[in-house]
């Protein structure tokens, strides 16, 4: 369901900085940025003209449910995404060994299993079947043809071993999940403030740009990521890098859906606009001034467990089901055309 677009009155609870579309104060001209120089920028994209649609990534989330369901009564402060912050580091309270053996861990169990994690084929049967096509030469050179047969036995025995702990960390994975991380709420976008918080300082939201970046593969393929870059580098340095100040949003599909995401993200930091209607913020759409002003008024047009029923009620292959219309109907979106921005400010 689209939002309306008409602004809100804005309910107390936010603070003066809080980001408003209609209400973004005059902004200084951009200044060269060398630190994007070499970087393919294909498309810097526009402020405001909302279209109320979510990236199918966000919209049927595949994980958020059973997170929900485990965590509880503290999935406020163990998620991503609340009605305050949209995190974007986690604070893992572990030390370097605990680290490295998980790294290990994972590269073992999720490389070389024979299935891959939610099913299909893992790579435990391409290293299998390499070992089992030079099986016959193993056999010609031992003294006893079963000797040959031991490096395809050790080889099923070691991916047989990641399979099986693949299997475990994926029906207890979330047992370590509040023990070993937490969403960081000092390294997020703040939808109360307007602030975009950050190890090298915190910025209004309006100084950043959204971007698609394209990469070129070594066979001429591109690829292409969602960006939001800060627009004054000198104001944000990096006194060990020369890296800009910038924040990359994960997006599955085409360039409609990394638009969608760009459309999410403001609506989400303006409040004159309810939070986006998507799972994980259903919990706490309540808790936001301005969202339970509009859903009290009936504008939402949902019940206030509607997400949370869906999931619980639905199968996963009817959750793909919706998954795959969702994306098939924000796709031919395509790129929508650039209005009159509402910043002064261009990226170089």
């Amino acid at each position: 369901m689209s939002l309306q677009n008409e602004p809100l009155k804005q309910a107390d609870g936010y603070a003066e900085t809080a980001y408003r579309a209609d209400a973004i104060p005059e902004q200084s001209y951009a200044p060269q940025n060398e630190m994007l120089r070499g970087r393919i920028l294909e498309t810097r994209l526009p402020w405001g003209s909302y279209l109320g649609v979510n990236p199918t990534t966000y919209q049927y989330s595949e994980s958020w449910f059973r997170e929900y369901q485990y965590i509880g009564d503290d999935y406020h402060d163990y998620t991503m995404i609340n009605e305050r912050r949209w995190s974007k580091r986690v604070d893992e309270k572990v030390g370097i060994l605990y680290r490295l053996l998980r790294f290990i861990f994972v590269i073992y169990s999720h490389g070389f299993s024979f299935i891959r994690p939610g099913g299909g084929v893992g790579g435990g049967w391409l290293f299998t079947g390499i070992v089992a096509f030079g099986t016959p030469l193993f056999m010609f050179a031992a003294d006893i043809w079963i000797q040959g047969l031991i490096p395809l036995a050790i080889v099923v025995a070691f991916c047989g071993g990641a399979t099986l702990l693949l299997q475990l960390w994926e029906k207890h994975e979330l047992k370590f999940y509040k023990g070993n991380r937490n969403w960081s709420d000092d390294y997020a976008f703040c939808r109360r403030t307007g602030m975009v918080m950050t190890s090298r300082g915190d910025f209004p939201f309006y100084e950043f740009d959204a971007c698609i970046e394209m990469r070129v593969g070594t066979q001429g393929s591109q690829f292409h990521s969602f960006k939001v870059i800060h627009r004054y580098p000198h104001r944000s340095p990096d006194p060990f890098t020369k890296h800009p100040l910038e924040f990359s949003f994960t997006v599955d599909g085409s360039i409609a859906q990394l638009y969608a995401a760009w459309d999410m993200l403001q609506r989400y930091m303006d409040v004159s606009q309810p939070l986006p209607d998507v799972p994980e913020l259903e919990p706490f759409r309540h808790l936001d001034p301005t969202t339970k002003a509009y859903d009290e008024a009936g504008k939402r047009g949902r019940p206030a467990t509607y997400w949370r029923d869906l999931y619980a009620n639905s199968s996963e292959e009817e959750l793909k089901a919706l998954r795959e219309a969702h994306r098939g109907g924000c796709d031919p979106l395509g790129r929508p055309p650039r209005p009159n921005g509402t910043l002064s400010a261009q990226l170089p």
